[in-house]
């Protein structure tokens, strides 16, 4: 079974994506996106992007849409994989993507790229924020932007103190913040 997401904005705007029907597998809601990307608009443009527990592509499909120049994808589930190799293709974008099959613990120790932005929206139930954010803040450019979406209050979630929340959102259950990561 497969469900669909739009794109909000940017080149390929009002686009229908597939994704898998997987337990735990939500999109970042389209309110919340929105205003993500209101937040990074001046940002994403020719940003090297980092989506950590990628999921149903939504954010790294919206940053490819809205200027970035490349982004990384890590997704475990071998079925939802498939479906976002077929977006990559479908929307010809393979120099611009580099999909990882295995887990973000996995793959963070072994990227040697340095990013821009980074989308950490793991499964809620795998609690993984932590881990991940001491994982992905050496692969973090200087001044890098870092989107964090849980099911608790942002505050309670232990991150790198080199990172500084510059906005946050709320949407029902959703709590999302943008931070970035100061080299003092």
């Amino acid at each position: 079974m497969k469900n669909q997401l739009r794109i909000i904005g940017g080149e390929w705007k009002r686009r229908q994506l597939q994704f898998a029907s997987i337990d735990g597998l939500r999109p970042t809601p389209d309110r919340v996106r929105e205003t993500l990307f209101n937040w990074l608009m001046w940002d994403i443009q020719n940003a090297v992007v980092l989506d950590t527990c990628t999921g149903s592509g939504a954010l790294a499909f919206e940053a490819l849409s809205r200027g970035a120049s490349h982004v990384t994808l890590i997704e475990p589930n071998k079925k939802q994989a498939q479906f976002l190799q077929e977006n990559i293709q479908t929307l010809n974008i393979q120099d611009k993507c580099n999909l990882h099959l295995s887990t973000a613990e996995d793959v963070l120790p072994k990227l040697k790229k340095a990013f821009d932005v980074v989308f950490l929206d793991p499964p809620y139930s795998l609690e993984l924020w932590e881990d991940l954010s001491h994982l992905i803040d050496p692969l973090l450019k200087p001044e890098a932007f870092i989107y964090i979406e849980a099911d608790r209050p942002l505050a309670q979630i232990r991150l790198p103190v080199s990172w500084e929340k510059i906005k946050e959102t709320k949407a029902g259950t959703v709590q999302a913040g943008l931070y970035r990561k100061h080299n003092d």
